[in-house]
Protein backbone atom coordinates (compact mmCIF):
# COMPACT_ATOMS: atom_id res chain seq x y z
CA UNK A 1 0.00 0.00 0.00
CA UNK A 2 1.36 3.39 -0.95
CA UNK A 3 2.22 5.66 1.95
CA UNK A 4 2.83 8.90 0.07
CA UNK A 5 0.16 11.11 -1.43
CA UNK A 6 0.55 11.71 -5.17
CA UNK A 7 0.31 15.18 -6.61
CA UNK A 8 -3.26 16.46 -6.75
CA UNK A 9 -2.65 18.35 -9.98
CA UNK A 10 -1.58 16.67 -13.19
CA UNK A 11 1.25 18.06 -15.28
CA UNK A 12 0.01 19.70 -18.51
CA UNK A 13 0.75 16.58 -20.59
CA UNK A 14 -2.42 17.03 -22.66
CA UNK A 15 -1.73 20.64 -23.63
CA UNK A 16 -3.55 21.57 -26.83
CA UNK A 17 -5.73 18.44 -26.90
CA UNK A 18 -9.51 18.77 -27.17
CA UNK A 19 -11.74 16.21 -25.47
CA UNK A 20 -15.52 15.79 -25.62
CA UNK A 21 -17.15 13.73 -22.86
CA UNK A 22 -20.69 12.37 -23.30
CA UNK A 23 -22.64 11.14 -20.27
CA UNK A 24 -26.33 10.30 -20.46
CA UNK A 25 -27.70 9.39 -17.06
CA UNK A 26 -26.64 12.30 -14.80
CA UNK A 27 -25.97 16.02 -15.24
CA UNK A 28 -22.63 17.62 -14.53
CA UNK A 29 -21.31 18.54 -12.07
CA UNK A 30 -23.69 16.20 -10.18
CA UNK A 31 -22.02 13.10 -11.69
CA UNK A 32 -19.02 13.16 -9.39
CA UNK A 33 -16.84 10.69 -11.27
CA UNK A 34 -17.23 12.39 -14.65
CA UNK A 35 -16.82 15.83 -13.08
CA UNK A 36 -13.54 14.73 -11.49
CA UNK A 37 -12.40 13.31 -14.83
CA UNK A 38 -13.30 16.53 -16.63
CA UNK A 39 -11.44 18.72 -14.12
CA UNK A 40 -8.41 16.39 -14.18
CA UNK A 41 -8.19 16.51 -17.98
CA UNK A 42 -8.61 20.28 -17.88
CA UNK A 43 -5.79 20.55 -15.32
CA UNK A 44 -3.63 18.43 -17.64
CA UNK A 45 -3.97 21.10 -20.32
CA UNK A 46 -6.83 19.76 -22.42
CA UNK A 47 -9.83 21.79 -23.54
CA UNK A 48 -12.80 19.80 -22.20
CA UNK A 49 -16.41 19.90 -23.35
CA UNK A 50 -19.18 17.76 -21.83
CA UNK A 51 -22.61 16.76 -23.15
CA UNK A 52 -25.04 15.60 -20.47
CA UNK A 53 -28.73 15.75 -19.51
CA UNK A 54 -30.37 18.52 -17.54
CA UNK A 55 -31.37 17.83 -13.95
CA UNK A 56 -32.74 19.54 -10.87
CA UNK A 57 -30.51 22.53 -10.24
CA UNK A 58 -28.69 22.01 -13.54
CA UNK A 59 -31.14 23.28 -16.15
CA UNK A 60 -28.91 25.66 -18.14
CA UNK A 61 -28.38 24.58 -21.75
CA UNK A 62 -24.78 25.80 -21.58
CA UNK A 63 -22.43 26.59 -18.71
CA UNK A 64 -18.71 27.13 -18.29
CA UNK A 65 -17.76 25.76 -14.88
CA UNK A 66 -14.11 25.85 -13.81
CA UNK A 67 -13.08 26.02 -17.44
CA UNK A 68 -15.18 23.01 -18.51
CA UNK A 69 -17.74 23.68 -21.25
CA UNK A 70 -21.01 21.92 -20.33
CA UNK A 71 -23.81 21.42 -22.89
CA UNK A 72 -27.07 20.00 -21.52
CA UNK A 73 -30.16 18.50 -23.13
CA UNK A 74 -33.50 17.40 -21.62
CA UNK A 75 -34.44 13.78 -20.99
CA UNK A 76 -37.89 12.17 -20.68
CA UNK A 77 -39.12 11.15 -17.21
CA UNK A 78 -37.74 7.97 -15.60
CA UNK A 79 -39.48 4.74 -16.56
CA UNK A 80 -39.15 1.05 -15.69
CA UNK A 81 -40.39 -0.60 -18.90
CA UNK A 82 -38.20 -1.73 -21.78
CA UNK A 83 -40.00 0.63 -24.15
CA UNK A 84 -39.43 3.61 -21.87
CA UNK A 85 -35.72 2.81 -21.72
CA UNK A 86 -35.57 2.47 -25.52
CA UNK A 87 -37.33 5.81 -26.00
CA UNK A 88 -35.01 7.52 -23.53
CA UNK A 89 -31.92 6.16 -25.28
CA UNK A 90 -33.06 7.14 -28.79
CA UNK A 91 -34.04 10.62 -27.59
CA UNK A 92 -30.70 11.04 -25.81
CA UNK A 93 -28.66 9.82 -28.79
CA UNK A 94 -30.37 12.32 -31.07
CA UNK A 95 -29.56 15.19 -28.71
CA UNK A 96 -26.02 13.96 -28.10
CA UNK A 97 -25.28 13.81 -31.82
CA UNK A 98 -26.80 17.24 -32.41
CA UNK A 99 -24.77 18.77 -29.59
CA UNK A 100 -21.61 16.95 -30.77
CA UNK A 101 -21.93 18.77 -34.09
CA UNK A 102 -22.34 22.02 -32.16
CA UNK A 103 -19.20 21.35 -30.10
CA UNK A 104 -17.26 20.37 -33.23
CA UNK A 105 -18.27 23.62 -34.89
CA UNK A 106 -17.69 25.87 -31.87
CA UNK A 107 -14.50 24.48 -30.32
CA UNK A 108 -13.61 21.16 -31.97
CA UNK A 109 -12.47 17.87 -30.38
CA UNK A 110 -9.88 15.15 -30.93
CA UNK A 111 -11.52 12.48 -28.77
CA UNK A 112 -15.02 11.49 -27.67
CA UNK A 113 -15.18 9.84 -24.24
CA UNK A 114 -18.46 7.94 -23.90
CA UNK A 115 -19.60 7.14 -20.37
CA UNK A 116 -22.16 4.35 -20.20
CA UNK A 117 -24.97 3.48 -19.57
CA UNK A 118 -26.16 2.86 -22.22
CA UNK A 119 -23.71 1.06 -24.51
CA UNK A 120 -25.00 3.08 -27.45
CA UNK A 121 -22.83 6.19 -27.30
CA UNK A 122 -20.45 4.55 -29.79
CA UNK A 123 -23.17 5.30 -32.38
CA UNK A 124 -22.65 9.02 -31.76
CA UNK A 125 -18.88 8.56 -32.05
CA UNK A 126 -18.89 6.45 -35.23
CA UNK A 127 -19.39 9.27 -37.78
CA UNK A 128 -16.60 11.23 -36.10
CA UNK A 129 -14.32 8.17 -36.15
CA UNK A 130 -14.55 8.42 -39.94
CA UNK A 131 -13.15 11.94 -39.56
CA UNK A 132 -10.16 10.63 -37.60
CA UNK A 133 -11.48 11.31 -34.09
CA UNK A 134 -10.72 8.76 -31.38
CA UNK A 135 -13.19 7.09 -29.00
CA UNK A 136 -12.58 6.32 -25.33
CA UNK A 137 -15.08 4.08 -23.54
CA UNK A 138 -15.48 4.95 -19.85
CA UNK A 139 -17.10 1.74 -18.58
CA UNK A 140 -19.38 2.60 -15.63
CA UNK A 141 -21.97 -0.21 -15.76
CA UNK A 142 -22.13 -3.74 -17.16
CA UNK A 143 -25.43 -3.48 -18.99
CA UNK A 144 -26.15 -7.16 -19.79
CA UNK A 145 -25.87 -7.94 -16.06
CA UNK A 146 -27.86 -4.79 -15.22
CA UNK A 147 -30.70 -5.90 -17.51
CA UNK A 148 -30.76 -9.35 -15.92
CA UNK A 149 -30.81 -7.80 -12.42
CA UNK A 150 -33.72 -5.50 -13.34
CA UNK A 151 -35.90 -7.96 -15.24
CA UNK A 152 -34.81 -11.34 -13.85
CA UNK A 153 -34.23 -12.93 -17.26
CA UNK A 154 -32.10 -12.85 -20.40
CA UNK A 155 -33.70 -13.25 -23.83
CA UNK A 156 -33.54 -11.05 -26.92
CA UNK A 157 -32.88 -7.72 -25.17
CA UNK A 158 -30.07 -9.30 -23.14
CA UNK A 159 -28.43 -10.66 -26.30
CA UNK A 160 -28.84 -7.26 -27.95
CA UNK A 161 -27.07 -5.61 -24.99
CA UNK A 162 -24.19 -8.08 -25.32
CA UNK A 163 -23.91 -7.10 -28.97
CA UNK A 164 -23.98 -3.38 -28.19
CA UNK A 165 -21.29 -3.89 -25.54
CA UNK A 166 -19.12 -5.79 -28.02
CA UNK A 167 -19.54 -3.09 -30.67
CA UNK A 168 -18.66 -0.43 -28.10
CA UNK A 169 -15.38 -2.15 -27.26
CA UNK A 170 -14.65 -2.69 -30.96
CA UNK A 171 -15.12 1.05 -31.55
CA UNK A 172 -12.90 2.14 -28.65
CA UNK A 173 -9.31 3.25 -29.01
CA UNK A 174 -8.87 2.79 -25.26
CA UNK A 175 -11.24 1.60 -22.51
CA UNK A 176 -11.32 2.89 -18.94
CA UNK A 177 -12.56 0.38 -16.34
CA UNK A 178 -13.71 1.26 -12.83
CA UNK A 179 -12.21 -1.91 -11.33
CA UNK A 180 -10.38 -5.13 -12.17
CA UNK A 181 -13.62 -7.06 -12.78
CA UNK A 182 -14.60 -4.59 -15.49
CA UNK A 183 -11.09 -4.73 -16.93
CA UNK A 184 -11.44 -8.51 -17.33
CA UNK A 185 -14.74 -8.01 -19.14
CA UNK A 186 -13.12 -5.53 -21.53
CA UNK A 187 -10.33 -7.99 -22.30
CA UNK A 188 -12.27 -11.28 -22.29
CA UNK A 189 -15.73 -10.30 -23.52
CA UNK A 190 -14.73 -7.12 -25.35
CA UNK A 191 -11.58 -8.65 -26.92
CA UNK A 192 -9.55 -5.52 -26.17
CA UNK A 193 -5.77 -5.66 -25.85
CA UNK A 194 -4.71 -5.56 -22.17
CA UNK A 195 -2.46 -2.55 -22.82
CA UNK A 196 -5.51 -0.59 -24.03
CA UNK A 197 -7.57 -1.07 -20.84
CA UNK A 198 -6.85 1.16 -17.82
CA UNK A 199 -8.37 0.87 -14.33
CA UNK A 200 -9.44 4.30 -13.03
CA UNK A 201 -11.46 3.87 -9.85
CA UNK A 202 -14.19 6.25 -8.70
CA UNK A 203 -12.26 7.58 -5.74
CA UNK A 204 -13.61 10.46 -3.64
CA UNK A 205 -12.03 13.89 -3.69
CA UNK A 206 -10.97 14.29 -0.05
CA UNK A 207 -11.03 18.07 -0.37
CA UNK A 208 -14.79 17.74 -0.93
CA UNK A 209 -15.87 14.54 0.86
CA UNK A 210 -15.10 15.16 4.52
CA UNK A 211 -16.98 15.07 7.82
CA UNK A 212 -19.02 18.05 8.96
CA UNK A 213 -20.44 18.67 12.45
CA UNK A 214 -23.14 16.06 13.25
CA UNK A 215 -26.74 17.23 13.19
CA UNK A 216 -28.56 15.57 16.15
CA UNK A 217 -31.95 16.44 14.65
CA UNK A 218 -31.32 13.78 11.99
CA UNK A 219 -31.75 11.15 14.71
CA UNK A 220 -35.36 12.25 15.35
CA UNK A 221 -34.82 11.91 19.07
CA UNK A 222 -33.42 8.37 18.84
CA UNK A 223 -30.02 7.17 20.02
CA UNK A 224 -28.71 5.70 16.77
CA UNK A 225 -28.81 6.65 13.09
CA UNK A 226 -28.33 4.30 10.12
CA UNK A 227 -27.35 6.04 6.89
CA UNK A 228 -27.87 5.09 3.24
CA UNK A 229 -26.78 7.24 0.29
CA UNK A 230 -27.29 6.23 -3.32
CA UNK A 231 -29.63 5.62 -6.21
CA UNK A 232 -33.11 4.35 -5.35
CA UNK A 233 -33.68 1.60 -7.91
CA UNK A 234 -34.64 -2.06 -8.03
CA UNK A 235 -31.12 -3.49 -8.06
CA UNK A 236 -29.91 -1.35 -5.13
CA UNK A 237 -31.73 -3.54 -2.60
CA UNK A 238 -33.26 -0.67 -0.61
CA UNK A 239 -36.33 -2.89 -0.15
CA UNK A 240 -34.06 -5.34 1.71
CA UNK A 241 -32.86 -2.47 3.89
CA UNK A 242 -36.48 -1.63 4.72
CA UNK A 243 -37.12 -5.29 5.59
CA UNK A 244 -34.05 -5.20 7.84
CA UNK A 245 -35.38 -2.04 9.50
CA UNK A 246 -38.75 -3.73 9.97
CA UNK A 247 -36.97 -6.60 11.74
CA UNK A 248 -35.10 -4.15 13.98
CA UNK A 249 -38.27 -2.29 14.98
CA UNK A 250 -40.92 -5.02 15.00
CA UNK A 251 -39.02 -8.20 15.93
CA UNK A 252 -36.12 -6.86 17.97
CA UNK A 253 -38.43 -4.21 19.49
CA UNK A 254 -35.89 -1.45 19.07
CA UNK A 255 -37.31 2.05 19.26
CA UNK A 256 -33.90 3.75 19.51
CA UNK A 257 -32.83 3.38 15.84
CA UNK A 258 -33.58 5.79 12.98
CA UNK A 259 -32.87 5.19 9.28
CA UNK A 260 -32.18 8.02 6.80
CA UNK A 261 -32.20 7.23 3.06
CA UNK A 262 -30.61 9.89 0.84
CA UNK A 263 -31.08 9.69 -2.92
CA UNK A 264 -33.53 9.65 -5.78
CA UNK A 265 -34.41 7.21 -8.53
CA UNK A 266 -37.21 5.35 -10.30
CA UNK A 267 -38.18 3.25 -7.24
CA UNK A 268 -38.34 6.08 -4.70
CA UNK A 269 -42.12 6.36 -4.53
CA UNK A 270 -42.57 2.59 -4.50
CA UNK A 271 -40.21 2.28 -1.53
CA UNK A 272 -41.91 5.13 0.32
CA UNK A 273 -45.16 3.19 -0.08
CA UNK A 274 -43.48 0.02 1.18
CA UNK A 275 -42.14 1.85 4.22
CA UNK A 276 -45.61 3.20 4.99
CA UNK A 277 -47.24 -0.22 4.60
CA UNK A 278 -44.66 -1.69 7.00
CA UNK A 279 -45.59 0.96 9.54
CA UNK A 280 -42.11 2.49 9.51
CA UNK A 281 -43.02 6.12 8.79
CA UNK A 282 -41.70 7.29 12.18
CA UNK A 283 -38.44 5.36 11.80
CA UNK A 284 -37.46 6.02 8.16
CA UNK A 285 -36.72 9.35 6.45
CA UNK A 286 -36.47 9.69 2.66
CA UNK A 287 -34.72 12.93 1.71
CA UNK A 288 -34.79 12.40 -2.05
CA UNK A 289 -31.84 13.66 -4.07
CA UNK A 290 -29.97 16.02 -1.76
CA UNK A 291 -27.17 18.59 -2.07
CA UNK A 292 -23.73 17.73 -0.73
CA UNK A 293 -24.21 19.60 2.55
CA UNK A 294 -27.28 17.55 3.46
CA UNK A 295 -25.63 14.32 2.34
CA UNK A 296 -22.54 15.03 4.46
CA UNK A 297 -24.69 15.93 7.46
CA UNK A 298 -26.44 12.56 7.31
CA UNK A 299 -23.18 10.63 6.90
CA UNK A 300 -21.43 12.61 9.63
CA UNK A 301 -24.30 11.93 12.04
CA UNK A 302 -24.76 8.24 11.14
CA UNK A 303 -23.39 5.55 13.46
CA UNK A 304 -23.45 2.86 10.74
CA UNK A 305 -23.78 3.13 6.96
CA UNK A 306 -25.36 0.43 4.84
CA UNK A 307 -24.94 -0.85 1.30
CA UNK A 308 -27.84 -3.29 0.69
CA UNK A 309 -27.04 -4.04 -2.98
CA UNK A 310 -28.37 -7.47 -3.87
CA UNK A 311 -25.88 -10.25 -4.52
CA UNK A 312 -26.07 -10.81 -8.28
CA UNK A 313 -23.66 -10.83 -11.20
CA UNK A 314 -23.89 -7.07 -11.74
CA UNK A 315 -23.34 -6.02 -8.13
CA UNK A 316 -20.65 -8.65 -7.59
CA UNK A 317 -18.52 -7.11 -10.34
CA UNK A 318 -19.36 -3.43 -9.75
CA UNK A 319 -17.73 -0.89 -7.45
CA UNK A 320 -20.34 1.22 -5.67
CA UNK A 321 -19.36 4.84 -5.06
CA UNK A 322 -21.30 4.97 -1.81
CA UNK A 323 -19.00 2.41 -0.17
CA UNK A 324 -15.89 4.51 -0.74
CA UNK A 325 -17.75 7.67 0.32
CA UNK A 326 -18.77 5.97 3.57
CA UNK A 327 -15.13 5.04 4.09
CA UNK A 328 -13.98 8.59 3.35
CA UNK A 329 -16.33 9.81 6.08
CA UNK A 330 -14.82 7.31 8.53
CA UNK A 331 -17.99 5.25 8.94
CA UNK A 332 -18.30 1.49 9.56
CA UNK A 333 -20.29 -0.34 6.91
CA UNK A 334 -22.65 -3.29 6.69
CA UNK A 335 -23.23 -4.86 3.27
CA UNK A 336 -23.85 -8.17 1.54
CA UNK A 337 -20.72 -10.04 0.49
CA UNK A 338 -19.83 -9.16 -3.11
CA UNK A 339 -16.39 -9.30 -4.72
CA UNK A 340 -15.77 -5.64 -5.49
CA UNK A 341 -17.56 -4.42 -2.36
CA UNK A 342 -15.24 -6.52 -0.24
CA UNK A 343 -12.19 -5.36 -2.24
CA UNK A 344 -13.06 -1.71 -1.57
CA UNK A 345 -14.15 -1.93 2.06
CA UNK A 346 -12.05 -4.78 3.45
CA UNK A 347 -12.11 -4.71 7.26
CA UNK A 348 -14.09 -1.48 7.40
CA UNK A 349 -17.25 -3.51 6.72
CA UNK A 350 -19.23 -6.42 8.09
CA UNK A 351 -20.70 -8.80 5.49
CA UNK A 352 -24.22 -10.22 5.82
CA UNK A 353 -25.50 -13.43 4.22
CA UNK A 354 -26.54 -12.99 0.60
CA UNK A 355 -29.79 -11.04 0.29
CA UNK A 356 -30.79 -11.88 3.88
CA UNK A 357 -32.43 -8.85 5.54
CA UNK A 358 -32.52 -10.51 8.98
CA UNK A 359 -28.76 -11.10 8.95
CA UNK A 360 -28.31 -7.55 7.63
CA UNK A 361 -30.30 -6.29 10.63
CA UNK A 362 -28.32 -8.44 13.04
CA UNK A 363 -25.00 -7.15 11.69
CA UNK A 364 -26.22 -3.56 12.02
CA UNK A 365 -27.33 -4.13 15.62
CA UNK A 366 -24.04 -5.82 16.52
CA UNK A 367 -22.18 -2.69 15.43
CA UNK A 368 -24.56 -0.35 17.21
CA UNK A 369 -23.80 -2.30 20.40
CA UNK A 370 -20.02 -1.90 20.00
CA UNK A 371 -18.83 1.73 19.74
CA UNK A 372 -15.16 0.71 19.92
CA UNK A 373 -15.57 -1.62 16.94
CA UNK A 374 -17.37 1.11 15.01
CA UNK A 375 -14.51 3.55 15.63
CA UNK A 376 -11.89 0.96 14.66
CA UNK A 377 -13.64 0.03 11.40
CA UNK A 378 -14.27 3.65 10.50
CA UNK A 379 -10.58 4.48 10.97
CA UNK A 380 -9.56 1.51 8.80
CA UNK A 381 -11.80 2.72 5.98
CA UNK A 382 -10.66 6.33 6.17
CA UNK A 383 -6.99 5.29 6.14
CA UNK A 384 -7.51 3.04 3.10
CA UNK A 385 -9.09 5.92 1.19
CA UNK A 386 -6.32 8.33 2.22
CA UNK A 387 -3.55 5.91 1.27
CA UNK A 388 -4.91 4.13 -1.80
CA UNK A 389 -8.43 4.84 -3.07
CA UNK A 390 -8.90 8.63 -3.19
CA UNK A 391 -9.13 10.46 -6.53
CA UNK A 392 -5.55 11.70 -6.17
CA UNK A 393 -4.39 8.14 -6.86
CA UNK A 394 -6.55 7.90 -9.99
CA UNK A 395 -5.20 11.04 -11.69
CA UNK A 396 -2.00 9.49 -13.12
CA UNK A 397 -3.98 6.47 -14.33
CA UNK A 398 -6.44 8.65 -16.23
CA UNK A 399 -3.63 10.70 -17.76
CA UNK A 400 -1.84 7.47 -18.75
CA UNK A 401 -5.00 6.28 -20.52
CA UNK A 402 -5.11 9.47 -22.56
CA UNK A 403 -1.41 9.39 -23.32
CA UNK A 404 -2.05 5.91 -24.74
CA UNK A 405 -4.93 7.30 -26.86
CA UNK A 406 -2.73 9.97 -28.39
CA UNK A 407 0.18 7.57 -28.98
CA UNK A 408 -1.91 5.35 -31.26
Amino acid sequence: MSQSMPSTSAAPSLQGRKILIIVENLPLPFDRRVWQEAKTLRAAGAEVSVICPTGKGYEAAYENLEGVHIYRHPLPADGNSKLSYLYEYVYALFNEFKLSLKVLRERGFDVIQGCNPPDLIFLVALPFRLLGKKFVFDHHDINPELFEAKFGKRGLFWRLLLLMERLTFMSATVSIATNESYRRIAIERGKMKPQDVFVVRSGPDLSRVRPVPPVPERRKGRQYLIGYVGVIGEQEGVDLLLEAMNHIVKVQKREDVQLCIVGGGPSLQQLKTMSHELGLDAYVDFTGRAPDQELFEVLSTADVCVNPDRVNEMNDKSTMNKIVEYMAMGKPIVQFDVTEGRFSAGESSLYAKANDPVDLADKILSLLADPAKRAEMGAIGRTRVEQELSWDYQIPKLISAYERVFSK
